[in-house]
């Protein structure tokens, strides 16, 4: 796709980043992973994360992340697939040239490798992704590389294929500013872990959309919040919240890691055969799998 195709899928609707598979021996699942995607396609997702956060791209050897593009691709029918990408500015550079390759509709450029980083240093490294392919580029500012809107100004004027901003920082007052400055030049996707939760104050501050990590396993509810939301009904909406949002994110915070594995947990349960999450990451307890799978029987009623 052009990048300024790929740009309008991206605000057209909800996203979510697929898990990561592993089988018995620790390798990428591809049977599951088709499988499940296939059945995520048939939701009205506008575009699908493979290798993303939810994905475990952290975990992943750069030589995995090709194939799991490719099932995918092949998976996912008309659906877009948006390509994880990261680390350092060399591995970042062949990773995103490997996923244009294996066939990636866009990419999404993860925070940079460890170390922190002026704002100079990381606009050479997303510039740096772009210039490297044809496809559009989704920066996510989180963590260790969180942009200004100087910063991001000056890469869209030097940029053309740079078509998403995804905010992981949760910094209202920043990421207002740059939706004020930047306007239609980006779309703008809420990225905080369970973003159903702020999403709210992020369609306030001028984002259309944000990515579901629960759409991996209710994708049914994650479709009927989006859907509220975007319509204004603000009892349905609360009502998910309070039934649904604020259960999970208690179990959620049970443990640091747990954003990931308690959604791979709730793949599990949903019937895919989606395997542990990788170390340094540890799956939840039997007990905790007990209350995600009670959460879900419960949602299936909601």
């Amino acid at each position: 796709m052009e990048p300024q195709d790929i740009k309008t899928v991206l605000g057209a609707g909800l996203l979510s980043f697929p898990v990561t598979p592993f089988g018995a021996d620790g390798a990428f699942n591809a049977p599951v992973y088709k499988d499940h995607i296939n059945w995520l396609s048939s939701f009205p997702a506008t575009a699908l994360f493979a290798a993303g956060g939810t994905g475990e791209f952290f975990s992943l050897a750069p030589s995995e992340i090709p194939s799991i593009i490719r099932a995918a691709k092949d998976a996912a029918g008309d659906t877009p697939i948006i390509a994880g990408c990261g680390y350092g500015t060399a591995m970042a550079v062949e990773l995103a040239k490997e996923a244009e390759a294996a066939g990636a509709d866009g990419i999404l450029l993860l925070p940079h490798y460890l170390t922190e980083a002026p704002q100079d240093g990381i606009f050479a490294h997303i510039k740096a992704v772009c210039d490297a392919v044809n496809i559009g580029v989704m920066v996510y500012s989180r963590a260790n590389s969180q942009l200004t809107a100087d910063t991001l100004e000056q890469l869209c004027a030097l940029c053309p294929n740079l078509v998403g901003f995804k905010d992981g920082s949760g910094d209202i007052g920043r990421v207002r500013q740059i939706t004020a400055r930047m306007g239609d030049r980006l779309t703008y996707l809420g990225g905080m872990p369970t973003a159903e939760l702020f999403a709210d104050a992020y369609l306030g501050a001028g984002f259309t959309t944000y990515s579901s990590a629960v759409f991996n396993f209710v994708p049914a509810l994650a479709i009927d919040f989006y859907t509220n939301l975007r319509a204004g009904n603000t009892a349905r909406t609360e009502q998910i919240l309070n039934e649904f949002f604020y259960p999970f994110m208690r179990i959620r915070d049970r443990k640091t890691g747990y954003a990931v594995s308690a959604i791979k947990a709730g793949v599990r349960i949903a019937g895919f055969d989606a395997g542990p999450v990788r170390s340094p990451l540890v799956d939840l307890t039997e007990e905790e799998y007990a209350m995600m799978a009670d959460l879900i029987e419960r949602a299936g009623k909601m």
